[in-house]
């Protein structure tokens, strides 16, 4: 594969789902699943560097694509997370970790050339914060709050707020937060100025992500677009989606506010469908009213 674009590193999750109407459903998840299909399909090349153990590594081959290159590491055990949704929109969930991979160290990620270092964590840990500035001088760095907010607490998974955030944040050109996190990180609850208040801390651009929305904070502006999915079948996995579409439009030269609105249509039209996203840019910009 020619020049990277982003790297995107995290574990990938043999994710078990119990829905508010007690079905249930298994299949590996994790941002980086998500992500790396939604940012190829928006411009992107990616590679993807993930850890799994060896009996999971050829369950992980379809995501090598045209644009996507993909590196395993060995790992004694690969993630599981069980994931119990209490709502029909799934905002309210408890997790539970069942097992992890091993964290990941500076040369794994750094030997991959890239315009962007996309740390796509599932919770606190798995991508060490000491990875951040080193990272930072080879590329730009995405950062999803989740790997920092989401503790491993005996088997729970809890959030809490990261105290390291002022020291770190001004080595994070991409943040993205949804709206919960925002409110842990920041003490406040409306979403815009949470967002600013990232900013000052650091961030160059701050995303919250909320169910009706998807909010960018950039030079101390405000963009917006509205989430208008048809149905929600398709939820999980919508802030990676929207995160890394984001990510791959700026690297292609939109700013952020036709960037934020591409994001916006490609996930609502993600949420409508069970996986990864499936369609084209072109289906994205006929969404937009293109």
């Amino acid at each position: 594969m020619s020049r990277i674009d982003i790297v995107m590193s995290g574990h990938v999750s043999k994710d078990i789902m119990v829905f508010h109407d007690g079905t249930k459903d298994s299949f590996f998840g994790g941002p980086v699943i998500y992500s790396s299909a939604a940012a190829a399909v928006s411009g992107s090349r990616v590679m993807i560097v993930t850890k799994t153990a060896e009996t999971d590594r050829a369950s992980l081959d379809y995501l090598r694509e045209d644009r996507v290159g993909l590196e395993i590491i060995d790992s004694r055990q690969t993630t599981s997370i069980r994931n119990v949704y209490h709502t029909a929109d799934q905002e309210r969930r408890d997790v539970t970790l069942i097992s992890s991979a091993e964290p990941f160290v500076l040369e794994e990620i750094s030997r991959h050339p890239a315009r962007l270092y996309h740390l796509a964590g599932l919770f606190w840990g798995e991508l060490p914060i000491e990875l951040i500035r080193p990272l930072s001088e080879r590329g730009d760095v995405a950062v999803d709050a989740q790997g920092l907010l989401r503790r491993n607490e005996s088997g729970e998974m809890r959030f809490r707020d990261w105290p390291e955030k002022r020291q770190i944040l001004p080595y994070v050109r991409y943040l993205k937060t949804d709206a919960a996190e925002a409110s842990i990180l920041t003490g406040l609850d409306d979403r815009d100025e949470a967002a600013r208040v990232l900013c000052e801390w650091g961030a160059t651009e701050t995303m919250v992500t909320h169910h009706t929305e998807v909010i960018v904070c950039s030079g101390n502006r405000i963009f917006r677009a509205p989430f208008r999915p048809k149905t929600l079948v398709g939820r999980t996995g919508r802030g990676d989606t929207c995160f890394a579409s984001y990510l791959s439009r700026r690297l292609q030269g939109d700013n952020p506010d036709q960037a934020v609105r591409f994001a916006a249509a490609l996930t609502s039209m993600k949420m409508e469908k069970n996986g990864r996203f499936s369609g084209t840019s072109e289906e994205v910009y006929r969404r937009m009213g293109h």
